[in-house]
């Protein structure tokens, strides 16, 4: 890894769908690298925008703008895709970038991480959905936890509450990662959540070595208002945000972005990971492999398989990802190697 200039992005999303909205990151995309930005990251599932319906409705009176949200999802890949990868290699720019992804008749919720060449590194989706999300999004599989090396590091991800999953954490851990991209949805739940929010991305720093750039969103008086029309509802879609850097010692390297919109900015020092894995490798010289070990499967899952013994009919593993892993994709990203397909018994 080299010293780099990295951006943790809070702004509000266009909720009248993922036109407006992706011209909302391609703007902050321009303005980063404006600052010298190497490293931009946008919070979860910003495209189009979170679900907050979920959060404040009851599930019998979200049919519409849960049709809504499939009608405004992202294919991957597609024409959304395609401008973020347009961006990055406009730029120069890695980039992390939260979705609804639409999958035939199911969404999910999806990371995309960007190399500065505008390549596709890699898709994973957040295994498991929280409460509410639970009725929007299916669930993902383990071909997501790889770390992707990228022109500014290796790079890795999880999305909210993943966090609180110590082995998703760990199998991340595994790899190497050296830049951790950390998303929250933001206007949520309050104080509280941004605090929680702080603890969290603050102890995986410390506990992985790494730094951790997250994302929070935002939404305006004004979008709170058109989400729901009760205003005791209205209270559970503020606060919660805390868009910010860590260092690999836990402390913030700029100043954390609780409300509003704007950049969290900071220049990123790889000796800072040597100093803190000296003290602390949780991956080597701290790990005790002779007592725990992690069993990691990074397979692909598909609906149906082949009968053992005959000719492919259905759907191969490969098919989550829609082709072989290694392909390139129309347009100009790609996924990048096979590192999904494997199971990786990981020392502890």
């Amino acid at each position: 890894m080299k010293r780099i200039k990295a951006a943790a992005v809070q702004i509000a999303p266009d909720l009248s769908g993922s036109a407006g909205t992706i011209e909302r990151v391609c703007d902050a995309i321009g303005r980063a690298a404006g600052m010298g930005v190497e490293l931009a990251v946008f919070p979860e599932t910003f495209i189009p925008y979170y679900p907050y319906f979920s959060f404040v409705s009851p599930p019998v009176s979200t049919g519409k703008e849960h049709l809504r949200l499939y009608e405004n999802a992202v294919e991957v890949p597609g024409p959304i895709t395609q401008r973020l990868a347009d961006a990055a290699a406009l730029y120069h720019m890695v980039l992390v970038v939260g979705i609804n992804e639409r999958d035939g008749g199911s969404l999910y919720n999806t990371q995309l991480i960007f190399d500065a060449d505008g390549s596709l590194l890699v898709k994973r989706r957040k295994i498991t959905p929280t409460y509410h999300e639970r009725m929007i999004w299916g669930q993902g599989d383990g071909s997501g936890f790889r770390v992707a090396q990228t022109a500014v590091g290796r790079v890795g991800a999880l999305a909210c509450w993943e966090h609180y999953n110590p082995l998703a954490r760990f199998a991340l851990m595994e790899e190497r990662e050296e830049l951790h991209c950390a998303q929250f949805p933001g206007s949520m739940v309050g104080q509280i959540f941004a605090d929680q929010i702080e603890v969290t991305i603050r102890h995986h720093a410390l506990e992985a070595g790494c730094f951790v750039i997250n994302a929070t969103g935002w939404l305006t008086e004004e979008q709170i208002a058109t989400i729901t029309p009760d205003e005791k509802m209205r209270r559970g879609l503020r606060g919660g945000c805390y868009t910010a850097i860590i260092s690999p010692e836990g402390v913030p390297l700029c100043e954390p972005i609780t409300e509003g919109e704007g950049m969290a900015i900071a220049e990123l020092d790889p000796d800072l990971i040597t100093k803190r894995k000296r003290m602390l490798d949780s991956v080597g010289h701290y790990s005790r492999p002779d007592i725990f070990t992690l069993t990691i499967d990074r397979e692909a899952k598909a609906q149906v398989l082949p009968k053992a013994g005959r000719p492919s009919v259905g759907l191969s593993v490969q098919d989550e990802m829609g082709k072989e892993p290694g392909t390139s994709y129309e347009g100009n990203y790609r996924f990048s190697d096979s590192a999904a397909h494997q199971e990786t018994a990981a020392p502890v």
